[in-house]
């Protein structure tokens, strides 16, 4: 299974675009937002997807009843799921991830730091995809993971 892997889009809209381009090009078959939408206008440009999203509160995601009522399923972090046969632990930032829950988990995903992290440490895939918008770092990047060999691919998008 190909997922989408999306983090700190902070109001940019047209790397938010460019990012689900991306993903509806390489047929991914659900996308995680791992925070900081930041306000519920960039919020929906996540509607109408023809895959599941997953998508949690980031620290800048202050306007959190109004992203809740574009997002229903918006949550805060952290949340195990289950994809593609791994069990992926998914928040917004991972010092905030409690170890019990990095223990059972095959994969770490989160964003916050706005630096690309994609390596696997005791086993487990470690991946931020870094930041969407581009703001900090100059780079827009998202990721796709590949659940069957659990390995990413850190994608640069045209800002």
């Amino acid at each position: 299974m190909l997922i989408g892997v999306i983090s700190d889009t902070h109001d940019r809209l047209p790397l938010i675009d460019s990012a689900l381009a991306l993903f509806a090009e390489r047929r991914v078959g659900t996308i995680l937002h791992l925070g900081d939408l930041v306000a519920p206008f960039a919020a929906k440009r996540f509607l109408g997807l023809n895959v599941p999203l997953h998508v949690l509160y980031g620290n800048n995601d202050g306007e959190r009843t109004g992203l809740k009522q574009v997002l229903p399923q918006i949550a805060d972090g952290p949340v195990l799921r289950e994809m593609g046969g791994r069990r992926l632990l998914l928040h917004h930032f991972v010092d905030w991830c409690p170890p019990e829950l990095v223990a059972q988990a095959d994969a770490v995903l989160t964003g916050h730091t706005h630096e690309v992290m994609n390596q696997v440490k005791g086993g487990k895939l470690f991946l931020n995809p870094g930041e969407c918008c581009g703001w900090v770092t100059g780079r827009c990047t998202v990721a796709i993971l590949d659940t069957a060999i659990l390995s990413a691919e850190v994608c640069e998008l045209d800002s």
